[in-house]
């Protein structure tokens, strides 16, 4: 199983359309606190009604989150010269992903538990993603490159 991570996440409707993603994908969605209401209506519109099919789990911290996680991880960025696409992706492997508006923490980003910071290609001078496109884009192409496990 892949597992998608969201650092201190801050749109609802970001986490929704991850829900939603976790459930096709079978991946483990982790949830780092603290975030938003995870009764908001945003959110729940987002996930539609995936919210019963997803593998979710809501971490009190990153050391907790982190008890979870059984293979590599991966934190994405637009601050490395290492592509998505360059990883051998294996089986229990995390995709990181930081709050909307700032990315990931550059102490997060140095943790000895990161085993590489990845990024996804932009058209020069562009400065972000979608969060819930980035994990998408990233989540799909791990899972493909193991065969699609448990995919029909």
């Amino acid at each position: 199983m892949l597992h998608v991570i969201f650092f201190e996440p801050r749109i609802p409707g970001n986490t929704g359309a991850a829900i939603r993603l976790s459930a096709n994908s079978g991946a483990r969605l982790h949830i780092v606190n603290p975030l938003f209401d995870m009764d908001d209506a945003k959110l729940r519109r987002a996930g539609l009604d995936y919210h019963d099919l997803a593998n979710t789990m809501v971490h009190e911290n990153w050391e907790a989150c982190l008890k979870h996680i059984p293979g590599h991880i991966y934190a994405f960025t637009a601050h490395t010269s290492v592509l998505y696409t360059d990883i051998e992706w294996q089986d229990g492997d995390a995709l990181l992903f930081g709050p909307e508006p700032t990315g990931l923490p550059e102490e997060i980003m140095d943790g000895e538990q990161i085993t590489s910071r990845v990024r996804i290609p932009m058209v020069e001078g562009n400065r972000s993603l979608n969060l819930a496109n980035s994990a998408a884009i990233g989540l799909y192409h791990a899972w493909h490159s193991l065969g699609f496990p448990g995919g029909a």
